[in-house]
């Protein structure tokens, strides 16, 4: 527990930092937007080619895959239940706030607790709840929206396009074909991926808007931990139900115990979402993560004890 506690406090640290930078004007909102640009295309692609590249699996962990896909639909229409009050664009903005996870604190935390092999997992998720999380999100949104008269994103397009996705394909086929990067080529994707962790929590960090959570009301708390609590008891219980390997569970815990992503504003806003809603739902997860992650994982550890 003490060694979650260490690994989770720098996140937390640097987290605030991009969100005093932020405060502070360091950078405008079109520089952070530049900057979480520059991570999703490039940073993050570069780190999770090389690790999936040079990981080793003996055999691909489809148990934590199924956990991690039925613990994220099953979360998704846990959100179909959302009070009649919610119907509509704030209906879309719960179901997306559920699905939705923070790869930048997974990678963090799963790196510092366990090394390459739990970086290489986390990748694994990664390629597992992104595409998931995109579908479901998109037509979640565009099925409560109101109706703008505007078109349609084209959802498979979307995934295929995606650099994450993009990034797992390339890395898992140089893995399968025993075509690691090596030399020169590793070197540069292990300085680009070294950037991905530190830049992408300052983002998050300057995301956060604290008038958002100064906000929240108790549509807001409700969903928010529904997703901190039941997300990662969700998929626990799936876990321990398919005999997941300790290391696998503790992946899988992780991941789902993070915060909803904060690109969910955004998208909320270009697909006719309540944008209102998913700021609070943002801003609200992204502060008591703190305190449920511990939580959740204590709870692991007092299960595998």
């Amino acid at each position: 527990m003490i060694s979650f506690i260490y690994a989770l406090i720098p996140v937390v640290l640097v987290t605030i930092l991009g969100w005093l930078l932020a405060h502070r004007n360091f950078r405008s909102v079109d520089g952070w937007r530049a900057i979480e640009k520059l991570v999703y295309f490039v940073f993050f692609p570069a780190l999770i080619v090389n690790v999936l590249a040079s990981a080793s699996f003996e055999i691909m962990p489809w148990a934590m895959v199924l956990v991690l896909i039925g613990s994220q639909v099953a979360l998704a229409i846990l959100g179909l239940f959302a009070k009649r009050a919610d119907d509509g664009p704030r209906k879309g903005s719960i179901i997306q706030s559920n699905v939705r996870w923070n790869t930048f604190v997974g990678l963090s935390i799963a790196s510092s607790l366990f090394g390459e092999p739990g970086l290489a997992l986390m990748a694994i998720a990664v390629a597992v709840l992104t595409p998931t999380a995109n579908v479901i999100s998109v037509l979640a949104l565009t099925h409560f929206a109101r109706d703008s008269g505007e078109q349609k994103p084209h959802v498979v397009m979307d995934m295929v396009r995606n650099p994450l996705i993009i990034g797992c394909v390339i890395g898992i086929a140089l893995n399968l074909l025993g075509m690691a990067p090596t030399g020169i080529a590793e070197k540069t994707l292990d300085i680009l991926g070294q950037a991905t962790l530190a830049l992408g929590l300052l983002v998050v960090g300057a995301a956060v808007d604290i008038d958002a959570f100064k906000r929240a009301g108790h549509t807001t708390l409700t969903w928010s931990a529904v997703r901190l609590l039941g997300f990662p008891l969700v998929a626990l219980a799936a876990g321990l139900l398919l005999n997941l390997a300790p290391d696998s569970l503790a992946i899988v815990m992780i991941a789902a115990a993070t915060p909803t992503a904060s690109s969910g504003y955004i998208l909320a806003r270009q697909l006719g979402g309540d944008a209102t809603l998913s700021a609070n739902l943002i801003a609200v997860q992204t502060v008591f993560s703190v305190l449920s992650m511990p939580v959740i994982y204590a709870l692991y550890l007092l299960i595998q004890a």
